[in-house]
């Protein structure tokens, strides 16, 4: 079983690693090459977003206020650069901080500047994969990607999207590390005890790609509550 969330400061080395393996894959990607999971988007719209997220975050970091996005800022013409900069400047914010400081975030838990080092690692993670690249993502990793879904951006759905209406409660199993989590319903639904009822079971890495709507392989899923779980938009 994986104790989610990690202690803050073991987030960085993955974020390393995920950072590390998005500016690889930028240097052999076709900038114009399409981003299927991403409609409408190129490789050179995929590495500006993650790279302005990068910014914006290490900006909020740093303040620990909330700030505007501005996703419009260019690139310039060495995208792998100016990625792997942006990059730099958010682990630098984040290991030079106080992960327990106070923090504005757009989260369900606490306001801690705890919430960026994960939320960062599962933004790059899921654009990672978005941009085709072979990198094995750990499972543990992508465990803690699914609770953050169900524990930290379920509870502010609203800020999205309408309150799925689940009929039942739904239990989430992730056939590879052995984590599991059961969504009741409410408004919004909520984590909670386990309970009978509909499934959901996958290796953890397919569940976080099914729960940020990617396409991958698809879970065992089991009850009418299951498919509605899966049919909703849960992230921003």
């Amino acid at each position: 079983m994986t104790t989610m969330p990690f202690a803050p400061r073991d987030y960085v080395p993955v974020l390393a690693e995920l950072t590390g393996a998005f500016t690889e894959a930028l240097r052999t990607a076709d900038p114009a090459a399409p981003v299927p999971d991403c409609t409408g988007w190129t490789v050179a719209d995929l590495a500006t977003h993650l790279g302005n997220v990068h910014r914006w975050a290490a900006t909020v970091v740093r303040t620990g206020e909330a700030h505007p996005q501005d996703f419009a800022v260019d690139a310039g013409a060495d995208l792998v650069s100016w990625y792997a900069e942006s990059a730099r400047i958010l682990l630098g914010e984040l290991e030079a901080t106080d992960p327990a400081d106070p923090c504005w975030h757009f989260g369900g838990t606490g306001k801690t500047k705890a919430f960026w080092f994960r939320r960062q690692v599962h933004e790059t993670a899921i654009h990672l994969a978005d941009s085709g690249s072979g990198h094995v993502l750990d499972p543990a990793v992508a465990a803690d990607g699914v609770d953050e879904v169900l524990g930290a951006m379920l509870p502010r759905v609203t800020r999205w999207h309408a309150v799925p209406q689940l009929p039942g409660p739904v239990t989430l199993r992730a056939t590879d590390t052995g984590d599991v989590w059961t969504v009741h319903p409410g408004e919004p639904p909520a984590l909670g005890p386990a309970a009978g009822g509909a499934t959901v079971e996958a290796p953890a890495r397919d569940l976080l790609l099914r729960l940020w709507k990617r396409t991958g392989p698809e879970p065992h899923a089991t009850g009418a509550a299951a498919a509605a779980l899966l049919a909703a938009p849960l992230t921003p």
